[in-house]
């Protein structure tokens, strides 16, 4: 038998090196609705411009007879690659391989990768689709994943990391994810928990599948987990792609800028009438966000948990804007415990990757009761607080309607330091609402009266007329100015280009402790 020529062997080898767990494991994989590890990089990256790394490492076990089944690549496709011309280091966990399990070799590929994103300061995005830590290799592929860890936080704030779960991701696994900035999970084939539905019912007695322990539609409405969902495989990539749009390489680059045709002054006559007369009455900030950005610019984070909050990118001339905004459509725009954890951890994303902040602000106050207290919500609330009051990128806030009580505080006051803080002429600026306030301050009066009734709203009319409008706080200068609703798009990119040059020097110290 002839021996191979060494470039035979090389290109023998890397085939053998595309087939991963082979060609039944990869029709089982497509039978799940799933696409292999291969497909999924060359749908999320340019095409041709990916460069693999390490594909002929394989395993070091030699236990349980794990010598005889070495596969290249050890179940993880790793390298670097552009997306949109801009570059990306990542890695594609390969289920066709021993179920995509974390080994010692699997793990050091991964942190491999990781560690040239940093220092090359370009973004990291993983593709999780694994079983978990390879059982065969004990404590080594343990350590594997601590390893992995440590990286995600020493990269964090320092790069993008963007994570797609594409498939099983449990017990220790998920807590990769969970440090990294945006998780996007795949509808009907994705799960990730920490303990499966086994030991569910053995310690609680709870009967519950996969899916409805940690689904992607638990992840994205009841526990926040998931960034975004997506209906498949496809989706999911065309969504990652579209999100390394706004972001920067690094935290020492701006987000990219995208020249728009959308006019800078384009007005929008329809702001004006948008919001109702009557304080009670709701509205939809999602049509404010769409008239005053650039055209379909917005894309919304975390849209289906905490609604009563909207977080997303979005641009305005062209520039990149991390969007903050209370929904009155959805339990009146009061803040509570998710919304206060949803919008903190949003703004310090921004904060880290110099993206601007711009909020739209129609808040009545925290949500009220037992469950909020109970809960935390002086911690929680707190931490919206202090990311806004942390955050050193220009902050530009624009108040639609109401803005009341530690809640007016909160969303990016000049009291915590916003640079451009704009209002509508319907904005309502005070303690609390007129009704409750002339209540408080009138109440004897109103009691003592023949028709309490009637002095209660002549009260109200009067202190409506006194504070609840935008021009006290205009006339101590915590408002820089009331303006025609239509004009908010072009009062914001004026704002956001006098900001660019902002410097804002803090005191030196290893880092804040934010009430977590």
């Amino acid at each position: 038998m002839t021996r191979p020529t060494p470039l035979e062997r090389l290109h023998e080898m890397r085939e053998a090196s595309l087939v991963g767990g082979g060609e039944e494991r990869i029709a089982a994989q497509h039978r799940k609705g799933k696409l292999t590890a291969r497909e999924r990089i060359d749908l999320l990256v340019d095409e041709g411009s990916f460069v693999e790394i390490d594909r002929f490492v394989v395993h070091r076990c030699r236990d349980f007879g794990m010598e005889e089944q070495q596969i290249l690549g050890d179940g993880v496709v790793t390298g670097h690659a552009l997306i949109e011309g801009r570059p990306v280091y990542l890695y594609s966990q390969d289920f066709t391989v021993f179920g995509g399990s974390l080994s010692e070799t699997h793990a050091e590929k991964i942190c491999k990768i990781m560690d040239m994103a940093l220092k090359v300061g370009v973004p990291v995005i993983g593709l999780n689709d694994s079983g978990g830590a390879r059982i065969q290799e004990g404590v080594k592929s343990l350590g594997g994943y601590a390893e992995i860890f440590w990286r995600n936080t020493q990269a964090s704030g320092v790069v993008p990391q963007i994570s797609a779960v594409m498939g099983p991701c449990a017990g220790g696994a998920v807590y990769s994810p969970a440090i990294t900035d945006f998780i996007c999970m795949v509808e009907g084939t994705s799960y990730m928990h920490i303990t499966g539905p086994d030991v569910v019912k053995a310690v609680t007695h709870e009967e519950v599948t996969s899916e409805e322990l940690g689904g992607a539609e638990v992840h994205a409405t009841k526990s926040g987990v998931a960034s975004f969902t997506s209906p498949d495989d496809r989706a999911c990539l065309a969504l990652i792609r579209r999100l390394t749009t706004y972001l920067p390489l690094n935290n020492a680059e701006a987000p990219p800028f995208v020249a728009s045709d959308d006019p800078p002054d384009r007005e929008e006559p329809e702001l004006d009438e948008l919001v109702p007369e009557d304080s009670t009455k709701p509205y939809d900030m999602h049509r404010v966000i769409q008239l005053v950005v650039d055209q379909g610019s917005f894309l919304e984070v975390h849209e289906g948990f905490a609604k009563n909050i909207l977080v997303g990118f979005a641009r305005l001339g062209g520039n990149v804007v991390g969007i903050i905004a209370n929904q009155p459509a959805v339990l009146a725009g009061c803040l509570d415990i998710d919304a206060s954890i949803k919008g903190a951890r949003f703004i310090r994303f921004c904060d880290a990757f110099n993206v601007p902040i711009v909020t739209f602000e129609d808040v009545p106050g925290f949500l009220p009761g037992t469950e909020q207290e109970y809960g935390a919500i002086i911690l929680h609330g707190a931490k919206l607080l202090y990311a806004y009051s942390e955050a050193t990128v220009p902050k530009l806030t624009v108040i639609t309607r109401k803005a009341y009580g530690g809640a007016y505080d909160v969303m990016s006051s000049k009291h915590v330091r916003g640079d451009l803080n704009l209002a509508w002429p319907g904005a309502m600026i005070a303690v609390m609402g007129a009704a409750g306030a002339a209540r408080i301050i009138h109440r004897r009066e109103i009691q003592a009266a023949d028709d309490p009734a009637a002095v209660e709203a002549e009260k109200t009319a009067e202190y409506e007329e006194t504070f609840n409008n935008p021009y006290m706080a205009a006339a101590r200068g915590y408002v820089d100015d009331v303006i025609e609703a239509r004009t908010t798009r072009a009062q914001l990119i004026r704002g956001l280009e006098l900001l660019k040059g902002k410097v804002e020097q803090r005191p030196t110290r290893k880092h804040g402790n934010i009430p977590l």
